[in-house]
């Protein structure tokens, strides 16, 4: 189980799916701290108190970054991310309906630690999350 001292930015424009990933957690007994930003933008402004957003003190140590969002993009942000010195550290999971190949190619050459197709239905979606939860038991986060 991950370390509860590891706060997690979920970066997603759906209301609902924000709602099904505080719901998978929850079910998983992952209780993290879960901040979320609604796109690219308001994640940078968040990361790194900007544009009026207070910044999140500790720095996340996981985002969930969907890719189809409004005004900067999950791969548009994750090149910010990844050029930005205090936040390239940060391990990215991206959590997308994006089954694009070359989505998800872009996001493997920008070091992303996974790449999972968000499920339809609920209960595949639980499954996603405890795939998570495994891989987070598994590794040591810096």
């Amino acid at each position: 189980m991950l370390d509860n001292n590891v706060s997690i930015l979920l970066v997603e424009d759906d209301d609902v799916d924000v709602m099904n990933v505080q719901r998978a957690f929850k079910k998983n007994h992952i209780s993290n701290a879960v901040h979320v930003a609604g796109n690219g933008l308001e994640a940078l402004a968040r990361l790194r108190g900007t544009n009026g957003q207070e910044k999140l003190r500790p720095t996340p140590k996981i985002i969930l970054l969907d890719i189809n969002m409004p005004k900067m993009n999950g791969l548009e942000f994750l090149a910010e991310l990844r050029a930005d010195p205090e936040l390239r550290a940060i391990s990215v999971f991206v959590l997308t309906t994006s089954d694009e190949e070359k989505d998800r190619v872009t996001a493997y050459n920008m070091n992303v630690a996974g790449y999972i197709l968000k499920p339809v239905e609920p209960g595949k979606f639980m499954e996603a999350v405890k795939t998570l939860d495994v891989f987070w038991s598994l590794i040591e986060l810096p």
